[in-house]
């Protein structure tokens, strides 16, 4: 029984997010579990590194698969290619050792959320922006942003209402890049909890619209309170964009 480590690409707008769900077949798990059991000719389980939202993106999804087939990796990967739809890309295949798990192994993510703040229409690009027109404080968004990284309780930043693990990251670095008309903020822990990155993005906005204070991340962090923290913006603006393995 071999072990595989596949590398992704998908525009996540048309999908139900990545985990596949009983009620429907339009997940990124559930078509690539249905191909590749067509193609190998046996049932097979794929374990992405997360659980990307309905409507999320990634440029660099990570998943892993067993299988027993004298199939070389590259022809497994031709056949992926041929019969993917057009808005999922497989990107690499290889065989790793026996003990690599996409989610398990992995040790790191970065996330890229793009705002599109003009009032000018941005039609080439809209399902991958979030259109959010106005001035914003990005020098207060910047110091909020330093408030946030660290070791934490995440607690208030994610969706979730009961909790069967524990909710506390560690948030390595939060950057904004001011693009005129775009703002891309990028995000990179060891983990993120369910909507985490989206109300990240949320709060800092409240920040920048004055809606909270910089100061205010600490005890929103310490309430473990959701509704302390901001709005959980739209999935179109969300991309995971890379995921990261000790070797």
């Amino acid at each position: 029984m071999a072990n595989y480590r596949l590398t992704l690409c998908y525009d996540g707008t048309r999908w139900k997010g990545w985990q596949k769900q009983g009620n429907t077949q339009q997940t990124i798990q559930g078509r690539l579990e249905g191909l590749l059991s067509r193609l190998l000719d046996q049932p097979v389980e794929v374990a992405g590194s997360g659980r990307t939202d309905a409507g999320a993106h990634a440029s660099c999804q990570v998943a892993s698969f067993r299988a027993r087939t004298e199939r070389p990796p590259e022809e497994i990967l031709a056949g992926l290619r041929q019969y993917l739809p057009e808005d999922i890309g497989a990107i690499a295949l290889e065989q790793v050792e026996p003990r690599f798990h996409a989610r398990l192994s992995c040790t790191g993510k970065t996330y890229v959320y793009r705002i599109w703040r003009s009032q000018q229409p941005n039609v080439f690009e809209r399902r991958y922006l979030y259109f959010c027109p106005g001035e914003l404080d990005l020098a207060a968004m910047a110091r909020a942003a330093e408030e946030l990284c660290g070791t934490h309780d995440f607690r208030a930043f994610c969706s979730l209402k009961k909790f069967k693990r524990s909710t506390v990251r560690h948030l390595e670095s939060i950057t904004l890049q001011d693009l005129g008309e775009e703002l891309r903020l990028t995000f990179s822990g060891d983990g993120f909890l369910y909507h985490m990155v989206r109300i990240l993005v949320g709060t800092l906005l409240a920040v920048g619209r004055g809606e909270l204070r910089p100061e205010d991340m600490a005890d929103i962090l310490a309430s473990g309170d959701r509704r302390r923290a901001g709005e959980t913006v739209p999935a179109a603006g969300l991309c995971l964009t890379e995921v990261r393995y000790s070797r």
